[in-house]
């Protein structure tokens, strides 16, 4: 599974982006559960959220969904955080 964030927003406006496979890895089925919860509560479109916060397009398998502080869900910022701190 090939997981992909994209951040943009927030105070300095700085773009940041990351990317995971997690084919071979042995907590590929975390990651999968993970991915399908952030996915399920994800937009179709980028939601407006608020000034200086920080906007996210997560990008799973091709299918890619919106969302933005402070109104994430708690698989969203989990799936988010992962992928920022630990892909490529």
């Amino acid at each position: 599974m090939r997981i992909r964030v994209r951040r943009t927003g927030g105070f300095a406006g700085i773009e940041r982006r990351a990317e995971m496979d997690t084919s071979g890895r042995p907590d590929a089925e975390e990651w999968r559960s993970l991915a399908e919860r952030a996915l399920a509560s994800g937009r179709d479109t980028p939601p407006a959220g608020v000034p200086d916060g920080f906007r996210y397009e997560i990008t799973v398998d091709g299918r890619t969904v919106y969302a933005a502080d402070p109104l994430l869900t708690e698989a969203q910022r989990e799936l988010v955080s992962r992928v920022l701190k630990e892909g490529a």
